[in-house]
């Protein structure tokens, strides 16, 4: 059977780093085997779904470059399916209905709690008569539909990520919930544990790769498929994404969503790559690679059981290095929008100008949102100096080092770093001072401080856009 994969998000929340790493592992499998890589959204929870949130994570998938061969399926548009299967297995008493009320499930908690017993269902409903069932009903009680769990028992797989895995059926809550009943007494939608085995039988999946989280779920969906009489796919648990401190990456850590990371600054390739980094490693030993070229390569024997703790620096590292590897048109055209967003005037320079601003600052750049910040002073006068800049500007020979510059410069049309560089000689000889001083002067003047891109081509730059004379001009006034 060729290999059938899946990525099943809910949309109750934007796409998430670690449904992104799962959306990685599972791409990399369904490529490296010549499989089918299936989008499934699992929208059962009504309350908390939005479009919004589904249009998000399409949207997160597109951005990534994760490509799916079939989908989107949305299960809210398969209820007829789950509640034939529910039926099956009320009709084959593998399941029931139970009428507990919450406040009976609360105090059967308590007593729990009090004997120090993890909580679970007692299973008191399991087998009511059909007098007892009725005496429910007239109470105007609600069922739910529970899937029989017996005990114990041991339920066991071998994982693709951590060999054997055992499970006693003792530990997974008593019998399950699988579905609601509504207010006319009709079964409801599906609860997610039921529903995804029905979907994976449904879409012939071969493989589930999923987070270490899922463990106790696959316990109970084995079950399902047992009790169903379907053969289930192979499961593969991948590792957390912890932070620095062990735990499981939250908000609290920073950003966790996809998009925040795009808006970040951090570009589709660099960040598939450190999420194919988190858990797995390939055998090369490589830390910069292509989903392409991950793909030729995937293994689960190279996936780790441990957590993967994030690490923003390697992030922020592997980001550079795709960053500093592109042509410059490509990084011009995914730092426009940023620059854009900082409110900069980009109608005012045309295309050559933004290259040329590209080429300077892009060595620097550790994320696209750095742009905005290295070449803020290209758009938007400085409000002060800093002291350093201030200091430097009080020595004694820069009102005629500044002017000398004015004078070389206000007639000049055209200006490139060659003819910058012969200006700097000019100077440098018509005052009597060191190359250095006049080029730490001209900085100071132009950016307000001493720190920055390289300053002949800066100067170019602001020269082009009629910002350097007024610049220079500024700082002459400044020393008055």
């Amino acid at each position: 059977m060729s290999v059938r994969v899946r990525i099943a998000p809910s949309p109750t929340g934007n796409l998430h780093i670690g449904t992104a790493r799962t959306a990685v592992f599972n791409w990399l499998y369904a490529r490296r085997q010549g499989g089918t890589f299936i989008l499934r959204v699992e929208d059962t929870d009504r309350e908390r779904s939005k479009d919004e949130y589904t249009q998000n994570i399409l949207e997160g998938l597109a951005w990534l470059g994760i490509n799916f061969d079939e989908g989107p399926f949305f299960q809210t548009q398969r209820t007829d399916r789950y509640v034939a299967t529910v039926e099956k297995l009320l009709a084959e008493k593998k399941a029931y209905f139970c009428y507990c009320t919450e406040a009976e499930l609360e105090a059967m908690r308590e007593v729990q709690k009090a004997n120090k017993q993890a909580p679970r269902y007692d299973n008191r409903h399991r087998y009511l008569t059909d007098e007892q069932r009725q005496a429910f009903e007239n109470e105007g009680r609600r069922p739910v539909i529970r899937f029989i769990i017996e005990e114990p028992r041991a339920i066991a797989w071998d994982d693709l990520v951590r060999g054997t895995v055992s499970w006693s059926s003792s530990d997974l809550g008593g019998d399950m919930v699988i579905a609601r009943v509504d207010e006319q007494g009709k079964i409801g939608l599906p609860l997610y544990n039921f529903a995804v085995v029905v979907d994976d039988i449904d879409m012939q999946i071969t493989q589930v790769i999923r987070g270490e989280d899922h463990i106790a779920n696959t316990a109970k969906q084995l079950l399902i498929y047992e009790a169903l009489g379907e053969t289930p796919p192979q499961f593969g648990h991948t590792p957390l994404i912890l932070n620095q401190q062990g735990a499981k990456i939250s908000k609290r850590d920073g950003a966790t969503s996809v998009w925040e990371f795009r808006n970040m600054g951090y570009i589709p390739e660099a960040f598939n790559n450190y999420m194919a980094l988190l858990g797995w490693s390939p055998n090369e030993g490589k830390e910069l690679f292509s989903l392409q070229e991950a793909a030729q390569i995937f293994s689960f024997d190279r996936v780790n059981k441990a957590g993967a703790k994030f690490d923003w620096d390697k992030l922020n590292w592997i980001n550079s290095q795709y960053l500093h590897s592109l042509p410059t048109e490509d990084v011009c055209d995914r730092l426009t929008p940023f620059l854009q967003d900082a409110g900069y005037d980009l109608q005012t320079v045309d295309r050559q100008w933004l290259l040329d601003l590209t080429k300077l600052i892009a060595p620097s750049l550790t994320v696209l949102t750095d742009a905005a910040t290295i070449s803020k002073f290209f758009f938007v006068d400085f409000e002060d100096y800093t002291d350093e800049a201030r200091e430097t500007l009080k020595g004694e020979a820069i009102v005629g080092i500044i002017n000398a510059l004015i004078e070389e410069l206000k007639d000049l049309a055209e200006l490139d770093t060659d003819i910058a560089g012969e200006v700097i000689k000019t100077v440098t000889k018509s005052q009597g001072v060191k190359k250095g001083v006049v080029m730490k002067s001209l900085r100071a003047a132009l950016t307000g401080d001493l720190h920055g891109p390289e300053i002949l081509p800066s100067l170019v730059l602001l020269h082009r856009k009629g910002l350097a004379l007024p610049r220079l001009q500024r700082a002459i006034n400044s020393l008055k």
